[in-house]
C-alpha cells in the first residue's frame, strides 16, 4: 500500500509539470532518439508514437520545427538491441524516449549523461534503473508499466472464465522484461486461487511453440502473457496455439485480443507514450531527470473477445461482462 499511496503523491505533483514548465521555446532545434521494440510498419507501435508526438505538440514541440526525433525500431534478440542504442547514442541527443526494459537497460549500459526516459517498464527499481520512485538518482526516469501486484488480476479473470482452473503457464522472455518481478508476484496470487504457477520463460517462437504445447498436454490449463516484447512480435502464433490447443488466456497487451486472443487486463500503452512527452518537455527545458519522480499508469481497461470466448466453449460470466470496458464480437 505504501508505493501505491507514494504513486498517488507523484502523480499529483506530475501533473502540474506543464505549467510549470513555461510556454517560452528555445531557438535552437532539439534532438530526440526513440527506439521501440516492435517493426515500424506495426499497427500498434504506429499508435503509440502518434500519441507521443501528440503530447509534445500539446506542450509546444513540432517535429521538423524546433524539434528533430530519430526512431529506430528493433525486433532481433535481447542479445542485439545494443546496435540500435549505440546508433541513436552516437547522434548525441538532448534526450532519449527507452521502450521496454531490455531497451532502457542497454541505453543505460552505453550512456551515463544523455537523459533517458524510459515506458513500459515494471521494475525499474529491481532493475537497478533508479533509487526510488520519488527520486530517480540518476540520468533514467520514466513511466511505469504495472505494479507487480497486477498478476493477481490476471489470475483472477483466468479462473473467472474458466472455473475449473488448475494451472497457469506465466509466459515472457526474461531478457527483456521485468520477468521475476511478476513471478515472485504471482506465487502468492496462484496459490490463494488454488492454481498452480508455471514458470515458462521463452526467447523466441521456437521456444514459444514448445512451451505452450508441451504445457497443453495437462488438461485444466490457462495462460499468462505479462508485457513482453518478444511475445508482442509473435502474438499471432500465440494466439493460433492457444485457439488450436483450446487454451484459455490473458494478456498485458490489448492488441492480443484485437487479434482473436481471449481477454486482456492492460494499461492503455498509448496513453503510457502520451505521459512520457511530460517528461522529455521538462528535460528538454533543462530539468535533472535524477529529480523527476518516476509516474504509475493512469489508465486502466479490460477487453474481452466474446467470439474467442464462444470458439473455447465459454461462458463469459456477468462479472467480467459488467467489468469489460470493451467487447469484440
Amino acid at each position: 500500500m505504501s508505493s501505491r499511496r507514494e504513486f498517488i503523491t507523484l502523480l499529483g505533483g506530475a501533473a502540474a509539470w506543464p505549467l510549470a514548465a513555461g510556454a517560452q521555446q528555445p531557438d535552437r532545434m532539439r534532438r530526440i532518439g526513440v527506439l521501440v521494440n516492435l517493426a515500424e510498419d506495426d499497427p500498434e507501435m504506429q499508435l503509440w508514437l502518434t500519441a507521443f508526438r501528440q503530447g509534445l505538440e500539446k506542450l509546444g514541440w513540432s517535429e521538423g520545427r524546433n524539434v528533430r526525433i530519430d526512431y529506430r525500431f528493433h525486433t532481433a534478440g535481447a542479445d542485439q538491441v545494443q546496435v540500435p542504442v549505440k546508433e541513436l547514442v552516437a547522434l548525441q541527443p538532448d534526450v532519449i524516449l527507452a521502450e521496454g526494459t531490455s531497451t532502457a537497460a542497454a541505453f543505460k549500459r552505453e550512456s551515463r549523461a544523455i537523459p533517458i526516459v524510459f515506458v513500459a517498464v515494471s521494475d525499474p527499481i529491481g532493475s537497478g534503473f533508479i533509487a526510488s520512485l520519488a527520486r530517480p538518482g540518476g540520468n533514467l526516469t520514466g513511466v511505469l508499466q504495472y505494479e507487480a501486484s497486477i498478476t493477481g488480476k490476471w489470475l483472477a479473470m483466468l479462473k473467472e472464465i474458466a472455473p475449473g482452473l488448475a494451472r497457469s503457464a506465466l509466459v515472457a522472455n526474461p531478457k527483456v522484461t521485468a520477468y521475476d518481478h511478476f513471478l515472485r508476484a504471482s506465487e502468492t496470487m496462484a496459490s490463494s486461487l488454488a492454481i498452480e504457477l508455471v514458470p515458462s520463460p521463452v526467447e523466441n517462437a521456437a521456444d514459444i511453440e514448445r512451451v505452450i504445447g508441451s504445457f497443453a498436454r495437462v488438461p485444466n490449463g490457462g495462460l499468462v502473457f505479462p508485457p513482453d516484447s518478444t511475445t508482442t512480435s509473435n502474438r499471432h502464433l500465440i494466439i493460433t496455439l492457444a485457439a488450436r490447443l483450446r487454451l484459455p488466456a490473458v494478456y498485458a497487451i490489448r492488441s492480443f485480443v484485437a487479434a482473436g486472443g481471449l481477454m486482456s487486463y492492460n494499461t492503455d500503452r498509448s496513453d503510457l507514450f502520451r505521459q512520457t512527452a511530460s517528461y522529455v518537455d521538462r528535460i528538454l527545458r533543462g530539468a535533472n531527470p535524477a529529480d523527476l519522480p518516476v509516474q504509475a499508469p493512469t489508465k486502466y481497461e479490460t477487453v474481452i473477445n466474446l467470439k474467442t470466448a464462444k470458439a473455447l466453449g465459454l461462458t463469459v460470466p456477468p462479472g467480467l461482462l459488467v467489468a469489460a470496458d470493451e467487447l469484440i464480437e
